[in-house]
């Protein structure tokens, strides 16, 4: 490619939705506007596209009021702003420069890095990649909760008046309990209208080039033609190539530079001796939901803290889930969701878990839930409610550990009944 224009990195980027806060959640506009100046100011290093959550992320799912909020911050710095009128304001600022140099040496010698271990398929294979991006998020949240990283209403300025955007009773979207039955409906009457002879076949070809290793594409594209389901074409697959699970980045090998743990894990201990094993901690994510840095951070500090971990990642189904804690044998479950299926997935893992004989194992929830759906886990049965104001996750291993106590103490008068 001759032509400099071909030669051009064009990147989208999606502004970090990581940082946005459930306290004071009116401050996330500031922090989106600000993150996206970092990828529009200068015209040399410009996104070809930028993505924006909602202010409300923290609390829920953003109406389409919120995402039309977001949408106008782009457009404001768009059209009401002359700063994509000019070349790079930056161009010539030893600053910039000395930073930029700073970065590329640090990506140069990770790359040497990654090379040296076999390239990055190995790389991901070993689940060193994502490992990286685990212990760094885990540094973050360790710096916030030391106070070491400021975040404006979390862990400094905190003293507030009543939010009339947070506070609203509609100001985060959940899904109906309707959703699914609907879904199912419709799921169903396409079923019975496609011809049942025309699926079968392109399905059976979809298997059988899959098996001799030949292009899926052609019988990928009549199974579309036929009708078939995106459910139906990836079980096809999965018959052939079985399912890949990706590295959780969460390995057994504790972190001996997690700092304020000492007491938590004498806690860890103390209960691990009372109900006889060491204490064992099940992390689940059930559904559709990938955003898995919630559940990560849990299970790496409930490692870091002494706790005997579970976590096999993201997209589980309630029944796997179940069938895990009672493999595992484990103390406690705590599922992960943000997705806003909070309350009908942690129904059926409840009752798979009760199918299964583990009606003594408390379940504790965390993820984007709204006040009243925290209550009304609660009255079905679970322990504990965490969202991410609950930023302080030494407390959650502390509660973890009374909720475990609690349910050895409440099984031993019922046992010795028997």
């Amino acid at each position: 490619m001759k032509d400099p224009k071909q030669r051009l990195f064009r990147y989208g980027v999606q502004v970090n939705s990581l940082g946005l806060t459930e306290q004071q959640p009116e401050n996330n506009v500031a922090r989106i506007l600000l993150e996206m100046l970092a990828v529009t100011l200068s015209k040399d290093a410009r996104a070809r596209a930028v993505q924006l959550p909602a202010w409300n992320e923290a609390l829920g799912l953003p109406r389409p009021w919120d995402q039309q909020w977001s949408l106008r911050m782009q457009q404001i710095l768009a059209y009401e702003t002359d700063l994509l009128d000019y070349d790079d304001i930056f161009a010539g600022s030893p600053v910039i420069a000395a930073k930029v140099a700073e970065l590329k040496a640090a990506a140069r010698e990770e790359l040497a890095h990654i090379e040296a271990m076999g390239g990055t398929v190995a790389a991901v294979e070993a689940g060193y990649m994502k490992q990286r991006l685990v212990e760094s998020n885990s540094r973050r949240v360790e710096a916030i909760e030391r106070g070491e990283q400021t975040v404006i209403g979390v862990n400094r300025f905190v003293e507030t008046e009543p939010s009339p955007l947070a506070d609203a009773a509609e100001a985060v979207l959940t899904v109906a309990e309707e959703a699914e039955t609907d879904q199912v409906g419709r799921l169903k009457a396409w079923r019975a209208a496609r011809d049942d002879k025309a699926v079968a076949t392109s399905l059976e070809n979809l298997r059988a080039a899959a098996a001799s290793g030949a292009n899926i594409m052609p019988p990928s594209i009549a199974c579309a033609k036929a009708g078939v389901t995106t459910g139906e074409w990836a079980f096809a697959l999965r018959a052939t190539f079985g399912e890949y699970r990706a590295p959780t980045g969460v390995g057994s090998g504790m972190r001996n530079d997690a700092e304020g743990l000492d007491d938590i894990r004498a806690e860890v201990d103390r209960v691990s001796k009372k109900v006889g094993r060491r204490l064992k901690f099940l992390v689940g994510k059930p559904g559709l939901d990938g955003h898995s840095n919630g559940a990560e951070q849990i299970a790496a500090r409930a490692r870091d803290a002494g706790m005997d971990v579970v976590y096999d990642g993201i997209r589980l189904t309630a029944e796997a889930i179940a069938a895990a804690a009672a493999e595992k044998n484990v103390h406690v479950v705590g599922l992960s969701i943000l997705s806003g299926s909070h309350m009908p997935l942690v129904r059926e893992v409840i009752a798979r878990m009760k199918e299964a004989g583990l009606d003594d194992v408390p379940v504790v929830v965390g993820g984007i839930i709204p006040p009243h759906d925290a209550s009304a886990l609660k009255a079905a049965g679970v322990a504990e409610v965490y969202t991410p104001k609950d930023f302080a996750l030494n407390r959650i291993m502390s509660d973890l550990c009374r909720i475990v106590e609690h349910a050895a103490d409440a099984k031993e008068p019922a046992d010795a009944a028997e």
